[in-house]
């Protein structure tokens, strides 16, 4: 039997100093951890006070920086082995969801996750193919695998909003266009913002968009 990994993570609790009421899941990218992007729980607190944070870590330690994690290699970018990945992420990142989902409590209408670049990737991956669909997913600098298979997986269909840096080295410009189109030809509400002269990286603009998004999709 193939036992998927936990994951160990880091959290927020809610600015509000009440009880969570909402879940927010930090998916870190290639090389980093969850402590890498928890900071912007610090930030999305302000659209979101009621909400509990949490970044785990990858199940793996990165192959070129092993004192980071991975959500899986990145070394042969073969499309079958980048699709064996991500479905194995996507699997290990559903696990610790459920896990996080029944401590708290919750239901998934209280789940929203937010990528970068490699979390990005994993969580577009495990969104549209996991049931019960979560509130909203946030996806920056990321890429989607295997775009043409999304037709014959999808199951759930949750609003997504993507945000990409014109001027990103690492993940290309156009990957923003290719996952959006994806996504819109199976009727995902998604929207996207093409921040000019942003890198590979989270900038206030990104944060304004994210921010109001998220509050737009979990607080009712």
């Amino acid at each position: 039997m193939n036992t998927l990994p936990k994951l160990v993570d880091v959290q927020r609790l809610p600015k509000s100093g009440g009880k969570p009421r909402q879940l927010i899941v930090l998916v870190h990218g290639y090389g980093a951890d969850g402590a890498d992007l928890i900071g912007l729980a610090d930030v999305f607190a302000d659209f979101l006070p009621e909400a509990q944070f949490v970044a785990p870590n990858g199940p793996e330690p990165c192959v070129q920086n092993p004192s980071g994690r991975q959500w899986f290699p990145l070394i042969d970018r073969t499309p079958s082995v980048m699709l064996a990945g991500a479905r194995r992420a996507a699997a290990v990142l559903n696990g610790y969801l459920e896990e996080t989902l029944k401590n708290l409590d919750f239901d998934s209408t209280r789940l929203a996750l937010v990528g970068f670049s490699q979390g990005t990737m994993t969580s577009l991956h495990l969104a549209p193919r996991r049931q019960p669909a979560i509130a909203a997913l946030v996806g920056f600098s990321g890429a989607m695998v295997g775009p043409e298979l999304l037709e014959k997986e999808i199951v759930v269909r949750p609003p997504v909003c993507l945000i990409h840096g014109q001027a990103d080295p690492v993940v290309s410009h156009d990957s923003l266009q290719i996952a959006a189109n994806s996504l819109t030809t199976q009727h995902v509400p998604t929207e996207t913002h093409s921040l000019p002269g942003l890198g590979h990286g989270i900038d206030h603009r990104g944060i304004d968009r994210a921010g109001a998004f998220l509050r737009k999709h979990l607080v009712h």
